[in-house]
């Protein structure tokens, strides 16, 4: 009978070797892009595994109410019987309560929480972006680590696996298979695959890959893992990706340069300083952006050639509609001060967006994760300030480049100010992207 549902069910064919990898897997690392199907593809498994009765499901808050409208869609999946235990104490405690709930669906930042506080009684748990658990110190990490002798089956699910590098990869993998395949161990795991590289006497900052690494790693743990790039399975828009230069003037280049050189700049009511390199480079972001906030966060123009250029694409996309993301508070605030824009960040501006009624648009990266389908209401991203985080650029992009997309093009532009910290961050995205897909196409699925 369930051979007759998954054929009723139109899943594409790479979704039902997906669920079928993740039946016959007790621990499994599924990398799937953005827009692949990730729930469903989970919630077929589980409707077929018989020995499991409890499942906790781990997600991004946004993301919590998708896996239950997913599996309402579906005739095969449509009586799973599910709870969200978010909101209050007591709303979490009444979800928990619920014994002929299936599947138990929890925010992240709650799993501490959960385990502190409630009889451990799952079987079963389903990380949904298996990276949000990269960090092996982390309070989520360590309680989630100590019930993971009582699961029976666990599934790690990410379109970003190594954001940050293949250091990330321990923590994760750690969780799946309890230290099988990368070391019980960090200590081990950074001994037989890294070297110190910033160091400051015996105190090491960071550590690289040796050269034989990547490839080591990732056959430790190919036999768990797959990954599915939707360009390879979905009819996926085409990508355009472009890069507009914006120069600051002498004047400001020289501000620019003494904050960087002296860690200080002086303005006309004071001075700014940075304490220390992060901030320092949080303060060049910010100069190349337009503005910088002094020691009072009061908002310091510096130029705004950033603001010019942005016009300047408005006014070529000629009435389409145009998203923009930004990182600083004063980059919005500088781009209201100039358009006429909406943020999105309710359903209703999400709904809105996707009928065409919103022609400028304007997005935080950290806002514009998992399960934000924004791919409807228009095909132009504009990044007006950069982000570090490679899992919060590439999930910004797939808000639009995904399946489903209107248009047949997608063009993502960056706005890039000319010899600055801009240039660095684009570079990072790159590098660890380059890492990241070795990964990714290393243990590729294979239909």
């Amino acid at each position: 009978m369930m051979a007759d549902l998954l054929r009723k069910s139109n899943l594409h064919e790479y979704q039902h070797y997906a669920s079928d990898f993740i039946l016959h897997n007790p621990a499994a690392a599924v990398f799937l892009s953005c827009g692949m199907g990730k729930t469903i593809i989970t919630l077929t498994a589980i409707e077929q595994m018989k020995d499991i009765k409890r499942i906790l499901v781990v997600a991004p808050l946004r993301v919590c109410q998708v896996w239950k409208n997913e599996a309402l869609k579906w005739e095969h999946t449509k009586n799973l019987k599910m709870v969200i235990a978010v909101g209050s104490t007591k709303e979490r405690l009444s979800a928990l309560q619920d014994m002929t709930a299936r599947i138990v669906i929890i925010n992240r930042e709650n799993v501490d929480w959960l385990i502190k506080s409630h009889p451990w009684d799952f079987d079963m748990v389903v990380i949904d972006e298996l990276s949000s658990f990269k960090n092996h110190k982390s309070k989520r990490w360590k309680a989630l680590m100590s019930k993971r002798p009582f699961v029976k089956r666990i599934v790690g699910l990410t379109g970003t696996p190594s954001s940050n590098g293949l250091m990330d990869l321990w923590a994760e993998f750690k969780l799946l298979d309890m230290g099988k395949r990368l070391g019980r161990f960090i200590g081990n795991y950074r001994e037989w695959y890294f070297s110190p590289d910033k160091m400051n006497g015996s105190i090491v900052y960071s550590y690289k890959p040796l050269p034989f690494a990547e490839k080591a790693i990732y056959e430790k743990i190919s036999d768990i893992t797959i990954s599915m790039s939707a360009i390879d399975h979905l009819d996926m828009p085409e990508l355009i990706i472009n890069e507009i230069e914006v120069e600051m003037s002498s004047t400001e280049r020289r501000k620019y340069d003494a904050l960087k050189k002296e860690m200080v700049m002086e303005i006309p009511d004071g001075v700014i300083t940075a304490a220390n390199a992060a901030s320092l480079t949080n303060k060049l972001c910010q100069m190349a952006d337009g503005r910088i906030y002094d020691e009072s966060k009061n908002v310091v123009k510096i130029h705004d050639r950033k603001l010019d250029a942005l016009e300047d694409l408005i006014e070529a996309a000629n009435g389409n509609p145009v998203l923009i993301a930004y990182w600083f508070q004063h980059d919005l605030e500088a781009i209201r001060s100039r358009f006429t824009v909406r943020e999105i960040k309710t359903s209703v501006d999400i709904a809105e967006w996707n009928e065409g009624k919103i022609p400028v648009a304007v997005i935080h990266p950290a806002s514009a994760g998992h399960g934000l389908n924004l791919q409807k209401g228009g095909n132009i991203l504009v990044w007006y300030g950069l982000t570090w985080s490679l899992e919060l650029y590439q999930q910004t992009n797939a808000r639009l480049w995904r399946q489903g997309q209107e248009s047949g093009t997608v063009v993502i532009q960056h706005i890039i100010c000319k010899d600055t910290v801009d240039g660095r961050i684009l570079k990072a995205l790159k590098d660890k992207d380059t890492t990241q897909s070795a990964l990714i196409n290393a243990v590729k699925a294979v239909i």
